[in-house]
């Protein structure tokens, strides 16, 4: 029987263990110590990745539909455990019940669906003379590193097509949200192999040492792009696979013909779900000037009239925390640049400093400058800026100036208008009428500086596999 409420202890080679070096966990809605945790040392590191690479042997070869089966069976596990880490998710990130369910209840369904997928050999020739084939062999061990925002959902992402594949993983979650990864790891050891799904805790090092580390085959990194660099430095040494899902600055572009009854709430959920603290969350909103002040105010009211700002854990909680006191600090400064330049805010946009968490108003900044922070940079918080705009192409090539290409969204009635414009954004992702649509069959990845490769779909799985082509001379 798992206790989700102590005895943190990391996975590796299927047993717990535990370190005399420990790291503090804590609430964001009130800033207490939850829990320790340990502090994997380079020998640990390279005791998981080499019972990984032991495991690696045997699961690799392991028939598909048996990988597929487990890998299902976790999903299983995890929903029938799915109160006890959505309040643990709660206490450790700070998003209410409705988020909770959205991301336990989103991974359970995420390791049953991919659990379907298969790469088919290509066969490209087969005549009398020769056979020629392309297959797709797993690479080996993966190193994956999963960020605060979603500690569990991201995990996911990444070790299920893992698994699917042939690979086998070392999850770090971030040192901020650890508690969820580790006992989903510790909770998978019921179905898993020792050595298939390890899981590591540390700070900073521990992530330098797997993106280096001579024995694991690729790095899946979720994070901020100026992480996600030096990710990319570090693997390179090794020549290692890497997928990275990095940073966005997603545009949002409202048509003057948008229904005005109803874009206020789409607008809000599109920029705030999470607290904003999501890649995949509107940054900046482009609003056609003819409705510029009318969209404004719906979206003031809704913030006025629906949204509650607290703990997590509290019953009618629209919005959680900021989850740690650094991304706190780097809030705080868009909010002080703001002020410093005498930019107006629509709603928000004072902080209350005797706060018993990491709170954070949410926070509309009335038209702004095209190149101020607040504009120009992912402040990964509640504070959001509104432009206006006049002319198509105008408003195109404001969107696409940014060195971030992860998702963007076009609002409207004209659908030809609607597409004709998405279809011109430089992004990965691109919604129309909706946002944050996500599926365990559909592609998700960054354009420019917001990734390298994809998550998600057939296209994710191969992410996870070399290709290897093999041809046979008949006579």
């Amino acid at each position: 029987m798992i206790n989700f409420d102590t005895d943190y202890s990391m996975t590796i080679d299927g047993k717990p263990v535990f370190t005399d070096k420990t790291h503090p966990v804590y609430n964001p809605a009130n800033k207490t110590e939850i829990a320790t945790v340990p502090d994997c040392s380079e020998e640990q590191l390279n005791a998981t990745v080499s019972s990984a690479r032991r495991a690696f042997r045997a699961w690799s070869k392991l028939p598909l539909s048996e990988r597929q089966q487990k890998v299902a069976a976790l999903g299983e596990l995890l929903e029938s455990n799915a109160e006890a880490f959505m309040a643990l998710l709660t206490r450790e990130q700070g998003k209410p019940r409705y988020g909770a369910e959205w991301e336990i209840y989103g991974s359970a369904a995420w390791l049953k669906e991919i659990a379907t997928q298969t790469l088919e050999v290509e066969v490209l020739e087969d005549n009398a003379q020769r056979k020629v084939i392309t297959r797709f062999t797993p690479l080996g061990v993966v190193g994956a590193i999963v960020p605060w925002n979603f500690p569990l959902l991201l995990a996911v992402w990444k070790i299920a097509p893992a698994l699917v594949a042939g690979c086998t993983v070392v999850l770090k979650p971030s040192p901020y949200t650890p508690l969820c990864d580790l006992k989903f790891v510790e909770l998978a050891q019921q179905v898993l192999p020792p050595g298939v799904l390890s899981c590591v805790t540390g700070v900073d090092d521990l992530g330098k040492w797997m993106t280096s580390h001579p024995d694991i085959n690729k790095i899946a990194f979720t994070g901020s792009t100026e992480t996600g660099r030096h990710v990319a430095r570090s693997s390179a040494e090794t020549i290692k696979r890497v997928t990275l899902e990095l940073g966005g600055n997603d545009p949002a572009i409202v048509l003057p013909d948008v229904n005005l009854d109803t874009i206020g709430e789409k607008l809000f959920w599109s920029a705030f779900q999470n607290n904003a603290q999501f890649c995949n969350a509107t940054k900046r909103i482009y609003i056609h000037e003819d409705i510029y002040d009318e969209v404004r105010d719906a979206m003031v009211r809704f913030i006025n009239e629906n949204v509650k700002v607290g703990d997590g854990a509290d019953q009618g909680t629209t919005l959680g925390p900021i989850q740690n006191s650094m991304q706190y600090e780097k809030v705080k400064e868009y909010f002080a640049d703001c002020k410093s330049n005498d930019y107006k805010f629509a709603s928000g946009g004072e902080i209350d400093g005797d706060a018993p968490g990491w709170f954070v108003p949410v926070t509309l900044v009335d038209n702004p400058p095209e190149n101020s922070r607040i504009v120009a940079e992912e402040p990964f918080g509640p504070i959001l800026p509104l432009l206006k705009w006049s002319d198509e192409a105008d408003v195109i090539e404001r969107a696409n100036d940014t060195i971030y290409g992860l998702g963007a969204t076009v609002w409207g009635e004209d659908l030809e208008v609607v597409q004709r414009i998405g279809e011109q954004l430089e992004a990965g992702t691109v919604w129309l009428n909706e946002v944050h649509q996500y599926s365990p069959h559909q592609a998700f990845g960054g354009h420019k500086q917001s990734g390298l490769g994809c998550e998600n779909s057939i296209h994710g799985l191969l992410e996870y596999c070399n290709w290897q082509t093999i041809t046979l001379f008949k006579a």
